[in-house]
């Protein structure tokens, strides 16, 4: 039997967010209207301040808006939870533990008072072998580079069987060939799981490459979706294909206009 796909398996309506500051009320975003759909890969980008980190943080339960609404599944989203798994920047790894460790703490907290030792520890090897990692299952995060530190981040991440997986510029601190790289495997790694997944990012090239939708977000204070951009580029990609091709080359080309329009329009 064909899995139905839900169309709004990720909403946000009508969602602001304000912070109190010291200088009085600060307003990050406002008005955010979002579906999206299961299986589907959103970016969320815009210029440092545009609230894109804030989006995701919502939906991951870790802020709650001011006003509005956020579901997942069907079901609010009132706080953090198992469904959303988020990977940061930061890769967060606990130094003293090594990549199968870490990875087995997110198993034994989401599946560990339904399935034995064996189960989970079942769990953990598979995580890891998803990410190419399996000869890296003992070493520690000082003994690894920052490529593969990142790798057991989204491991741990997958491990949870998150319905939704957010990321957080996580290739951002990377150099440019690992980013490459990592960028490849995530492509991977996504058509393997069938997660959703939504990625904040600042690199346009990211963006095109890994998305079926662009949320471009127009300036803060106030932040709101300037353009939600289709990327109907045909899956499995190679980057070195889509570097001539004309499609791509345009969507990059519509991203890097919309964001040059906005920045230009603030700084006038």
């Amino acid at each position: 039997m064909e899995k139905i796909i839900q169309e709004r398996y990720v909403q946000l309506e009508n969602v602001n967010m304000s912070f109190i500051t010291k200088k009085g009320t600060f307003e990050a975003l406002r008005d955010i209207d979002l579906n999206i759909r299961e299986g589907e890969f959103i970016s969320v980008i815009g210029h440092s301040g545009c609230g894109k980190s804030t989006v995701l943080n919502l939906i991951a339960g870790l802020l709650q808006p001011t006003s509005g609404l956020l579901f997942c599944a069907g079901r609010e989203i009132a706080g953090p939870g198992p469904e959303r798994a988020v990977v940061f920047q930061n890769h967060s790894l606990l130094p003293w533990l090594t990549c199968s460790e870490n990875v087995h703490l997110a198993v034994e907290r989401v599946f560990g008072k339904k399935e034995d030792k064996a189960q989970l520890r079942a769990r953990t090897r598979a995580a890891l072998e998803l990410v190419g990692l399996s000869h890296a299952a003992d070493k520690r995060p000082g003994e690894i580079s920052g490529g593969m530190k990142q790798r057991v981040g989204i491991a741990r991440a997958l491990a949870m069987e998150p319905k939704v997986l957010l990321l957080d510029e996580p290739f951002g601190a990377l150099d440019a060939l690992t980013r490459a790289h990592l960028q490849d495997e995530l492509m991977n790694i996504m058509a393997k799981s069938g997660c959703t997944a939504v990625m904040v990012t600042h690199d346009v090239d990211e963006a095109v490459l890994l998305s079926d939708r662009i949320v471009m977000m127009t300036n803060g204070p106030a932040a709101s979706i300037g353009e939600i951009l289709p990327v109907a580029l045909p899956r499995p990609r190679k980057r070195l294909e889509l570097a001539e091709n004309a499609e791509y080359n345009h969507l990059r080309s519509e991203v890097l206009k919309f964001l040059y329009e906005r920045h230009a329009k603030k700084a006038a």
